[in-house]
């Protein structure tokens, strides 16, 4: 499975289900700055943990809190591995 790939794919999701525009994805784009709210990361959140089998905010122990989109994909592939 790619990474990258199912984060983009989720972030277009739940903008389109929630009728928010989204910014265009990239590795330096601020999170405050993607389109989407708190709602919408929980339910990404929820969803990454569905498709990629691992919440990384509840199993790293020396969790950062991703900042950027490229940070948050980072999240996801270490926590796959």
């Amino acid at each position: 499975m790619d990474i990258r790939s199912e984060v983009i794919a989720q972030f277009t999701q739940v903008a389109r289900e929630q009728d928010i525009k989204l910014a265009p994805l990239a590795d330096d784009l601020p999170l405050l700055n993607s389109g989407l709210d708190s709602l919408c990361f929980a339910i990404l959140v929820t969803r990454m943990e569905t498709a990629v089998g691992v919440d990384p905010f509840s199993t790293e122990e020396d969790l950062r809190i991703p900042v950027t989109f490229g940070d948050f994909v980072k999240l996801y592939v270490n926590a796959a591995r």
